[in-house]
């Protein structure tokens, strides 16, 4: 099982705000980096294009209230994965933020993509720090 896990940020806003915002992919276009193109989404489902890596689906398939959104691959990926933000209260305006990313990668595949997966998750979590 090969793990990546982003930086924990810390967010200047509640946890239940920042779930809230997590919880619904049509949020999502604000945090991707400008090498994500061709994004759609529903509530619950996303499908996006990275520039020089493959096309990514996306579901929501948990929400535990407050603290952590499960997502798993959907449709047309290169290989089954689970990411899960996770998200830790520190008061009425704070929290901390992580994306850990699981999935069965052969070696080959882990060294092409290791690196510009951990990347992609720390631009992500370093975005999170926005929501507002």
């Amino acid at each position: 099982m090969t793990t990546i896990e982003s930086d924990i940020v810390e967010i200047g806003n509640s946890s239940e705000r920042v779930f809230a915002f997590l919880s619904d992919f049509n949020n999502f276009k604000s945090l991707m980096p400008e090498q994500v193109t061709n994004w759609t989404a529903t509530e619950d489902t996303c499908s996006f294009t990275i520039s020089g890596m493959a096309t990514i689906g996306m579901k929501i398939i948990e929400k535990i209230p407050h603290s952590q959104v499960k997502i798993v691959s959907d449709g047309k990926v290169p290989f089954n994965f689970t990411l899960n933000a996770l998200l830790n209260s520190k008061g009425p305006m704070q929290c901390t933020g992580q994306l850990v990313f699981e999935a069965e990668l052969n070696t080959m595949l882990k060294m092409m993509v290791q690196k510009p997966l951990t990347n992609f998750f720390n631009i992500l979590a370093a975005k999170m720090k926005d929501i507002k």
